[in-house]
């Protein structure tokens, strides 16, 4: 069977159960956001750190990240643009702490997957060739 778009379809009850389920395009971008926004490995650190302590303040969260303050300021206003994160102040210091159940959620098993899965390849790099053994001397090719 060929669909209106002239692709030929293996089961065309599954691909209408699944164009149904398609989540509208808006939806799709916006998650496709909070995937790159989770994506940065200094904003990475900075949730995990939160995910871990709760709530932590700027020189605390620099400390724990290893990044400067300014980079955690500016990563923490991203975050909350997002609200993922929240801030409260007592006097003059402001603590950060995780603000999303849902980015938590997905914090928590993204890092659980990625500890139980081992090495993550890098997908981007090309695979590196395969190496042939040497079988010289035995009437094997190489």
């Amino acid at each position: 069977m060929v669909d209106d778009y002239g692709v030929r379809l293996v089961d065309p009850t599954k691909v209408t159960a699944a164009r149904r389920g398609m989540p509208p395009e808006t939806t799709i971008n916006e998650c496709a956001q909070v995937f790159a926004l989770l994506g940065e490995p200094g904003r990475l650190r900075l949730l995990a750190s939160l995910l871990h302590a709760g709530e932590l303040c700027v020189g605390d969260l620099a400390a724990t990240t290893g990044m400067t303050e300014s980079a955690v300021s500016h990563a923490l206003r991203l975050l909350r643009a997002y609200r993922v994160v929240a801030v409260s102040r007592r006097g003059r210091m402001a603590y950060y702490r995780l603000d999303d159940a849902h980015v938590q959620t997905l914090l928590a098993l993204g890092l659980t997957h990625t500890e139980h899965t081992g090495a993550v390849h890098d997908l981007a790099a090309p695979a590196a060739p395969a190496r042939r053994s040497s079988n010289r001397g035995r009437g094997h090719r190489t």
